[in-house]
């Protein structure tokens, strides 16, 4: 068991959560965070949000829902390797997809372009709009009231959104994060904690390999396509040298389990050297620093990007999925315009939020809703308006 480290997130030294509330006997600040994650309406969405498949494709392939609980387990494990706080890295993974529109990069495509009128659409600004007023639960609060290092994660796991160190954007901040941060500041201009930064590194982890499982499954490339890429050869070659050529389902599980292995020991021993160069005595010192604390080497990160193109040309642009895709953005869109021409059409429970014909606050209430749906359900909706001739693709 390793010791908490000193640059840990600390529950007990929480900065407290925008509500007051009285603290639990039973669990630390981070565990109620991940348990309210967990119970909440959008984590059981997931279920039915595309990964990369739509749902009725195959039961198999990955959906939002598996491939949370998958970084989360990866960043519960790197999190204990390196003494931090594993409940605040497992409610980062879990909640980190909450933001996405049904049929994944897609959907999120098309509402951002049918919002771009009204200040676009951002699936990270989604996952704060959503935990932090959308979901309504409790009697004397929206959203989910979580902690604010539980909210900082969420918002800069990828690093700082203000100041030197933020990664260059083509658009302004979205206006829900800039208006919470003015209503309780978020240290735009910082990195995030530790443990935030494992459950970003964990996401990449997860997705890069999983989605190479799910590609091999769906046949849209082979093993033999595999075997001089970086990080998958190495380890497919590894399995073909110990086993053989056994058959293709234990071979894809014995290859990625050595992928996964290697790039987590891979974060581990890089942070563990920047820790040592950096010296940080305390959680504030991580977000202070110039850089990430927690990474890939150099040379893992320069195989990972050929690893990820590698997908982009073989998978999420494939014939088979652009297909799909393409009747997806469809999808998102008809719906969107339908329901801004006609905002009466929504359900009752979202009508009483709306604001004038056409207006900024009506789009944004328009776009929460079709944000929050399943794969299914916007099928079923599109099918409802359009009929069957609107839902071909």
């Amino acid at each position: 068991m390793v010791d908490r480290a000193p640059y840990a997130s600390d529950p007990a030294r929480s900065r407290g959560r925008r509500v007051v509330e009285d603290s639990s006997a039973l669990r630390s600040a981070f565990q109620r965070d991940r348990d309210r994650i967990i119970h909440c309406t959008a984590f059981r969405r997931l279920k039915h949000k595309t990964q990369v498949f739509v749902y009725h494709e195959g039961d198999h392939y990955r959906t939002r829902l598996t491939h949370s609980i998958e970084v989360a387990q990866i960043a519960r494990t790197l999190c204990r390797a390196l003494g931090l706080d594993e409940d605040l890295g497992e409610a980062l993974a879990l909640a980190h997809d909450f933001g996405h529109t049904p049929f994944g990069h897609a959907g999120e495509e098309a509402l951002d372009a049918a919002m771009a009128p009204f200040g676009g659409f951002d699936h990270n600004a989604q996952t704060l709009r959503i935990v932090a007023r959308l979901e309504r639960r409790y009697a004397t609060f929206d959203g989910l009231n979580l902690t604010w290092e539980t909210l900082e994660g969420l918002i800069k796991h990828n690093g700082p959104l203000t100041g030197p160190h933020a990664r260059p954007r083509a658009t302004a901040l979205p206006e829900t994060i800039t208006e919470f941060d003015h209503a309780w500041p978020l240290d735009l201009h910082t990195f995030a904690s530790a443990e935030a930064q494992v459950a970003a590194l964990a996401d990449d982890i997860a997705y890069d390999n999983h989605d190479l499982d799910d590609g091999l499954r769906a046949g849209l490339f082979s093993l033999d396509d595999l075997a001089d890429l970086p990080i998958a050869g190495a380890a497919l070659n590894a399995v073909w040298s110990k086993h053989g050529r056994i058959d293709q389902t234990r071979t894809i599980h014995e290859m990625v389990r050595r992928m996964i292995d290697r790039m987590v020991g891979d974060v581990f021993a890089e942070t563990k050297t920047r820790l040592a160069a950096d010296k940080p005595t305390r959680v504030e010192d991580v977000r202070s620093l110039s850089r990430s604390v927690v990474a890939f080497s150099d040379a893992l990160a320069a195989e990972e990007r050929v690893l990820r193109r590698f997908l982009y040309d073989n998978m999420y642009r494939h014939q088979k999925v652009n297909a799909m895709t393409d009747h997806a953005r469809r999808v998102v869109r008809e719906l969107f315009g339908h329901f801004l021409a006609d905002p009466g059409g929504l359900p009752e429970e979202w009508r009483g939020h709306l604001g004038a014909a056409g207006s900024r606050q009506t789009a944004r209430l328009i776009a929460d809703y079709i944000a929050g749906m399943t794969d299914r359900f916007a099928m079923a909706e599109h099918h409802r308006l359009f009929g069957s001739a609107g839902a071909e693709g």
